[in-house]
C-alpha cells in the first residue's frame, strides 16, 4: 500500500478514535445535571442526549470545522510528514483525554486538540507553520489560535454569567409555585437535555470533521476544505457511540462536587449550556462543552448561596483546563520523537 494511503487510513481511524473519546469524555458533562436532579435515569439521560448527539453534525453546519481545520497550515509539507503530524497531535489529544477520563477530571477535549496538535507541528515543522493569528488580531481580525483561545477563554465566563442571570431570573418567576413544579421541571428536562445534547454534537463533532477534512486535503484526496458529507456521518456516528458509552466518573464532579443541583439548577444549567455552545457554533467559534457546564453549575450556585458552592473542586477543574494545552502537546511531542526514533 502506498505511504501516503496507508498513513491516511491510519490518520482517519484516530481521529474518529478521537471523536469517540470526545463524546465519551463529555458524556457526563451532558448528562450530569440531569440525573442529579434525578429527571432520567442514567440510561434514559444517554439514550435521548446520543440521539440528539447524532443530529448535532449533520444539522448544525460546518463553521467551526473550518475553524479547527485552517489553524494549522501544512501546505507545501510533504503528505507523509503532514500526515504524521497530525497523527502525533490526535494521539496527544487522545492519551489526555483518557487521562483525565481515569482520574475524573473534566478538562477540555478542545484544549487537548489544539495542544496536542500545535505541540506536534511546532516540533517538527517550526511555529511559522500554526496560524497563531497575533497579527491579524492587530487588525482586527480573529482567526486561528487567537480564535479557538478567545472561544475557549471568553465561553466559560459567558457560560457563568448566563446561568447567573438566568437562575436570578426562574427563581423571581417561580416565587412562591407549589412544589409539583419540580416534577414539570424534571419533565422539561428531557427537551433541554436533548437541546444540549444537538448543541455539543454541533460544535464538539465539527472539531473532528475538521481534522478528518484536513487530512483528506493533505492526502490530495480532495481538492479544496470543503467537508464531504460522509466525514460528517462518520464523526457524527463516532461521537454519539461515545455518548453512549458514557464517563460516568464525571458525572460525580459536575453533578455533585460543585454544588448541589436540584431540578430548577439542572434546567438552567441545561438552557444556559445549549445557548452558549449553539451560538458559538454559528460563529464558528469552538467551545468546551465541559468549561460551559461546569461554570453555568457555578454561576447558578453563586446566585442562589455563593458559600454553598464548593470553590476548592473550581479551582481543581481551573488548574486542570490551564494544565490541559501544554500537557497534551507534551505527550505529542514525546510520541512523534518516538516515532521518528523507530522510523527515521
Amino acid at each position: 500500500m502506498d505511504l501516503v494511503l496507508a498513513l491516511a487510513v491510519v490518520a482517519v481511524l484516530i481521529v474518529l478514535v478521537f471523536d469517540y473519546t470526545n463524546g465519551f469524555h463529555d458524556a457526563a458533562n451532558i448528562v450530569a445535571s440531569v440525573i442529579a436532579s434525578r429527571a432520567m435515569t442514567p440510561v434514559q439521560a444517554v439514550l435521548v442526549v446520543g440521539v440528539a448527539e447524532f443530529l448535532g453534525p449533520l444539522l448544525g453546519g460546518t463553521a467551526v470545522a473550518n475553524t479547527i481545520g485552517k489553524f494549522i497550515s501544512l501546505d507545501g509539507i510533504e503528505a507523509s510528514t503532514a500526515l504524521t503530524i497530525i497523527v502525533c497531535g490526535l494521539v496527544g489529544a487522545i492519551a489526555w483525554n483518557l487521562f483525565t477520563w481515569w482520574r475524573g477530571i473534566p478538562s477540555s477535549s478542545s484544549h487537548a486538540l489544539v495542544g496536542g496538535l500545535a505541540g506536534a507541528v511546532v516540533v517538527s515543522v517550526g511555529p511559522d507553520h500554526v496560524v497563531w493569528g497575533v497579527v491579524e488580531l492587530g487588525q482586527g481580525h480573529v482567526t486561528g489560535v487567537m480564535k479557538v483561545l478567545a472561544a475557549l477563554v471568553l465561553s466559560p465566563l459567558v457560560g457563568f454569567w448566563v446561568g447567573f442571570l438566568l437562575h436570578r431570573f426562574m427563581v423571581a418567576l417561580l416565587r412562591g409555585a407549589r412544589p409539583i413544579m419540580n416534577r414539570n421541571l424534571r419533565n422539561a428536562q428531557w427537551l433541554t437535555a436533548a437541546g444540549l445534547g444537538f448543541s455539543h454534537g454541533a460544535n464538539d463533532a465539527q472539531k473532528s470533521m475538521g481534522i478528518l477534512t484536513l487530512v483528506l486535503l493533505l492526502g490530495g484526496f480532495i481538492d479544496t476544505f470543503e467537508v464531504p458529507f460522509w466525514v460528517m456521518l462518520a464523526c457524527a456516528t463516532a461521537i454519539t457511540f461515545g455518548i453512549l458509552s458514557g464517563g460516568w466518573r464525571i458525572v460525580r464532579t459536575l453533578g455533585f462536587a460543585i454544588y448541589k443541583v436540584r431540578p430548577l439548577h439542572a434546567i438552567d444549567s441545561q438552557l444556559t449550556s445549549a445557548a452558549v455552545i449553539f451560538a458559538a457554533s454559528a460563529i464558528g467559534a469552538p467551545v468546551s462543552t465541559t468549561h460551559v457546564v461546569a461554570t453555568s453549575i457555578m454561576g447558578i450556585g453563586a446566585s442562589e448561596r455563593p458559600k454553598a458552592v464548593r470553590w476548592a473542586k473550581a479551582r481543581e477543574i481551573a488548574t486542570t483546563w490551564v494544565v490541559t494545552i501544554p500537557g497534551a502537546a507534551a505527550v505529542s511531542v514525546a510520541f512523534f520523537y518516538f516515532l521518528r526514533t523507530v522510523m527515521p
